[in-house]
């Protein structure tokens, strides 16, 4: 939710902050859901990186990442169970929501309930651009878009830095995240780093240019809705 707070009243953050039923840390990868699993709440992150996984043919593929703010597994309010596995990577601060708790906030608050569906929808926006520039990029094309975008979200929570991101992301999360093997993401990397693009250093991000990496990356923010032509502004403020 932490991409539309700013929609939020003084009183929906409260409401939202009541409904977190419990603060749990964890200090290494764990999964939160299993696919298949019956959901009875969902989880907001407060701190850290949570990834999306499905495991096929014992080899796992990462489907989205979420940065602190971000509503995870909102859909399972709706869907009960989920297609994926959703699982901390390094350290982490969740906070969980029971449904019931979700429910009553779709019935009262209107207003609310549209930003949930707003984030849920964003993810979706995220999903779609990611198959499109899987097919469309090389490997070191798609793990710029990657890194770009992820700097872009942790830029609209306050969380990036002016020439980078640190994440506990390693080259093997990378390449489960871009559809290729470790040694062709290691080689990815190096041509960003050969050509001044970027440097990835375990899990910190540097980038001297950012508009370079964007451009080699072809990433548009837009689809994040914050800017652009896509950009909300103010019209989730209605009540």
């Amino acid at each position: 939710m932490g991409r539309s707070r700013h929609a939020m009243g003084a009183r929906e953050k409260d409401l939202l902050e009541a409904a977190v039923e419990e603060v749990v840390s964890y200090d290494k990868p764990h999964r939160i859901i299993a696919r298949g699993e019956l959901a009875h709440r969902s989880t907001l992150l407060i701190d850290g990186f949570i990834v999306r996984t499905i495991t096929e043919n014992d080899r796992r593929y990462v489907v989205g990442i979420q940065v602190p703010g971000d509503f995870v597994d909102l859909h399972a309010f709706a869907l009960r169970r989920l297609d994926h596995d959703v699982v901390t990577i390094g350290p982490a601060r969740v906070g969980y929501v029971p449904h019931e708790r979700i429910a009553r906030i779709h019935e009262d608050e209107p207003h609310l309930s549209r930003l949930f569906w707003f984030s849920t929808l964003l993810d979706a926006a995220i999903h779609r651009q990611w198959t499109l520039k899987l097919e469309q990029l090389k490997a070191s094309r798609r793990v710029a878009h990657r890194l770009a975008e992820i700097w872009q979200r942790l830029d609209m929570v306050g969380l990036a830095r002016p020439n980078g991101f640190r994440s506990p992301l390693s080259q093997v999360d990378l390449a489960d995240m871009c559809g290729t093997t470790a040694i062709h993401m290691n080689r990815a990397l190096s041509e960003l780093r050969r050509e001044g693009i970027a440097e990835f250093r375990r899990g910190l991000v540097v980038a001297r240019d950012r508009g370079r990496l964007e451009q080699f990356g072809d990433f548009n923010a837009t689809y994040l809705y914050g800017n652009g032509g896509l950009a909300v502004g103010h019209a989730l403020d209605s009540r």
